[in-house]
């Protein structure tokens, strides 16, 4: 445990779950061709919006088969797009291990009122992956970003499974392997991977997703921003740059920074690298620390990106939840005053802790520098 002020500080403060850190060497210059005072619809605009789908397919490595476009909202947007337009003819397995998953089983079981099977686990855990029913559509995120549990890969999901998978992937997207072929409607945002704006997401649908799209009409209403069909058939507008409502045009061109800055590294490998050594630097730390260790139990499922760490001190385990909080929130506090890291507080919803981001935007350095200063606070507010 450090008990002196280290002396090395972290290049950058930025360590937030989302939204998360810009590159290095963000500034607002480099917004500067922006398409500003125009419409989204002209023909510099509309260049930017197919630009930033064309590129996120490339830089994913997405099936050429499959189809990305731009939905408002974030990520929060893509997903419930994904559920109130393509379930309903099936039952639903809803996974949860987190606090989202638990958020899209409330939509499918009190919103939309679908059969819905629940397979759930606590917070740190995984539930029984094998369960999965091919016959069923299948509702989950791939990487919990409250609680530090991962899908460990895409075995569980059948090849050829007769339902459908949605998938809200916004803190694993630009930081983990996707196995695509499992993927029907994979949800993310722009603010988690690549640390550009919050406010717009994507959705990836797969042909089977599509299919469903055309051929199934749901016995609910659509509001506007969830109505992708024209004339019965998929708008294919909207895989060109089309959007469902007006889009922030600067933040289009933040997120196209983003991707060129990804591009530029070495692309996707380079940034599966970045997670991988950004989240080993953080995980020798945590191995020898004496105060916290993993909420995930098991290796096996652990976030690499949005890592969740739980205090195992007994004087801390002996508060009283709100007092645990507390004492979490001033320790985030003291951090945050320092200059050193920001917001490192768990979810307000999950169990109190630390949530460190170890994403792609994030220099290693930063990480190694990170670490005797969580050690230097926590001995600061410890009881004496």
């Amino acid at each position: 445990m450090t008990t002196h002020r280290p002396d090395i500080r972290p290049a950058r403060p930025f360590f937030s779950s989302g939204p998360c850190a810009k590159h290095r060497g963000w500034t607002t210059e480099r917004l500067h061709d922006a398409v500003l005072g125009r419409s989204h619809r002209s023909r510099p605009g509309m260049a930017k919006l197919k630009a930033v789908i064309d590129r996120s397919a490339s830089l994913l490595g997405i099936p050429t088969d499959y189809r990305a476009f731009i939905v408002p909202a974030s990520d929060t947007g893509a997903v419930e797009l994904a559920m109130w337009s393509l379930l309903g003819p099936r039952i639903v397995d809803a996974f949860v291990w987190d606090t989202f998953g638990a958020e899209w089983m409330i939509d499918a079981v009190q919103q939309l009122q679908i059969e819905t099977r629940v397979l759930r686990a606590e917070f740190g855990e995984l539930p029984d992956l094998a369960k999965a029913n091919p016959a069923h559509d299948s509702v989950f995120v791939w990487n919990g970003t409250t609680s530090g549990v991962c899908a460990p890969d895409g075995k569980w999901i059948a090849d050829d499974r007769e339902g459908l998978t949605i998938c809200d992937a916004t803190s694993a997207i630009f930081a983990m392997e996707l196995p695509w072929p499992k993927l029907d409607a994979t949800a993310f945002s722009w603010q988690k991977g690549l640390g550009s704006e919050a406010a717009h997401g994507m959705l990836v649908l797969s042909p089977r997703a599509i299919e469903r799209l055309e051929l199934h009409t749901p016995s609910w209403p659509l509001p506007k921003i969830f109505r992708v069909k024209k004339d019965g058939k998929f708008n294919a507008g909207l895989f060109e740059g089309e959007t469902l409502n007006t889009p922030s045009m600067l933040a289009v061109e933040d997120y196209l920074d983003a991707l060129g800055w990804a591009e530029s590294i070495g692309g996707l490998p380079a940034l599966l690298a970045r997670t991988d050594r950004n989240f080993s630097a953080l995980s020798r730390w945590v191995k020898e620390s004496r105060w916290l260790t993993f909420m995930a139990s098991d290796e096996r499922y652990r976030s690499p990106s949005s890592v969740c760490l739980k205090i195992i001190e007994p004087w801390f385990a002996g508060l009283a939840p709100a007092d645990q909080r507390a004492t979490v929130r001033r320790f985030a506090d003291l951090l945050e005053d320092e200059g050193i890291a920001f917001d490192v507080a768990g979810h307000r919803t999950a169990p109190p802790g630390l949530r460190i981001w170890c994403g792609p935007t994030v220099e290693n350095d930063e990480i190694e520098a990170l670490t005797p200063w969580l050690d230097w606070g926590w001995e600061q507010i410890r009881p004496r």
